[in-house]
């Protein structure tokens, strides 16, 4: 395999088990006890804990998407948020006491729903200090996890790697070496909202697709030159009439996780297309004066909406948060994608883990040319 290859996984809540998939039908072109083919790892939101998963197992490629793959396929939403009815509505009356009070009298962090399962899941299944022995032996080159920070507005990416690997600083963008823990996985999917903010040293983060500018970034500051994206957009296929009444909160709150998680790496795809195409332009003599270098990529997304996949399995979800959706204007037939990032339930994440690798063997023969297999 030449040049440094990264991979690239986006968030989505429960959509990241259709990434699973994917590295499933990869992995199948490599031995056994091939490592990751991947020298750089970058995750945002459920994708960057996907990401360091991967990561911890970086010497053998078929373990680390053993693994993850059995972690989604016994997923259960009790295992990322709390769904028991009183300990729900403890915390909503918890949370709508919060809002009652003045700022300086309450300082902690409110949210719809409570992830502390999603904390202690993390520090039973992840290893951290194996990152730290692969990339000294080789086997990875650089993890990135990507965060918003809410004191500022900015993106903040959280990375280990080697000494290759340093700090960058752009507009509202900068990378930080660190070691990575827990608390960055779940600052980095701390849905805005839905999942409370986390602490980390004297700021606050959030998601880190919410302030995310340009996707692309880290991957490209960590010396990547191929770049494969595994992206969880999916193609909507609700009807095109007009609206007969406005569009419901429900919706509304879908349409802009939608957004939140997909536009920004979409665009920064295609900003990245019209570059390598200018640099077709310039003499590669010039090019190395300017430093500049062509980046190869390849885009694996769904087939289908996931909005309407998970639509047959949204009676799987626990009835206390069943309840809760209601109470929002969601419910099986709705047309908001909500549902689709909250179900954290096996039959569903089953279906996307199939629908991965589907795709994926659709794309073998891409997928093969862009690792040189």
């Amino acid at each position: 395999m030449a040049g440094t290859t990264a991979l690239v996984l986006g968030g989505g809540g429960a959509r990241a088990a259709y990434q699973v998939g994917v590295l499933k039908a990869l992995v199948q072109c490599y031995p056994r006890n091939h490592h990751i083919p991947f020298n750089i790892i970058c995750g945002t939101s459920a994708g960057a804990i996907n990401g360091t998963s991967l990561a911890t197992h970086a010497s053998c490629f078929h373990l680390g998407v053993r693994k993850l793959e059995w972690v989604w396929r016994h997923m259960q939403t009790s295992r990322i948020y709390r769904t028991s009815g009183h300990c729900l509505l403890g915390h909503l009356l918890q949370m709508l006491l919060r809002v009652m009070q003045p700022s300086h009298v309450n300082t902690d962090a409110s949210s719809l729903l409570d992830n502390e399962p999603l904390r202690q899941l993390l520090n039973e299944l992840i290893d951290f200090e194996r990152i730290d022995r692969n990339i000294q032996r080789g086997a990875l080159r650089a993890l990135s996890v990507e965060t918003s920070c809410y004191n500022n507005a900015g993106s903040i990416t959280f990375f280990q790697g080697n000494e290759q690997a340093g700090n960058w600083r752009r507009a509202r963008r900068q990378g930080r070496r660190t070691r990575l823990n827990t608390e960055h996985l779940l600052a980095s999917a701390a849905i805005p909202l839905i999942f409370p903010s986390v602490k980390l040293g004297q700021h606050y983060f959030g998601d880190g697709s919410v302030h995310q500018l340009a996707p692309l970034s880290s991957p490209v500051h960590l010396g990547a030159d191929k770049i494969m994206v595994i992206n969880l957009d999916s193609p909507h296929k609700y009807s095109r009439k007009e609206m007969a009444y406005h569009p419901k909160a429900a919706s509304l709150a879908g349409h802009l996780l939608d957004t939140v998680f997909s536009d920004t790496l979409n665009s920064d795809l295609e900003r990245l297309e019209r570059i390598n195409s200018t640099l077709t332009l310039i003499p590669p003599n010039k090019r190395q004066q300017l430093a500049l270098r062509p980046i190869e990529t390849l885009v694996l997304k769904p087939s289908e909406d996931l909005s309407q996949v998970a639509a047959p399995f949204y009676l799987d979800m626990p009835l206390p948060i069943r309840m809760l959706l209601r109470a929002m204007g969601i419910m099986q037939a709705s047309d908001s994608s909500l549902g689709s990032y909250l179900l954290f339930e096996q039959r569903y994440t089953r279906a996307l883990i199939t629908l991965g690798y589907q795709d994926a063997m659709c794309q073998i023969d891409d997928l093969r040319h862009f690792f040189e297999l």
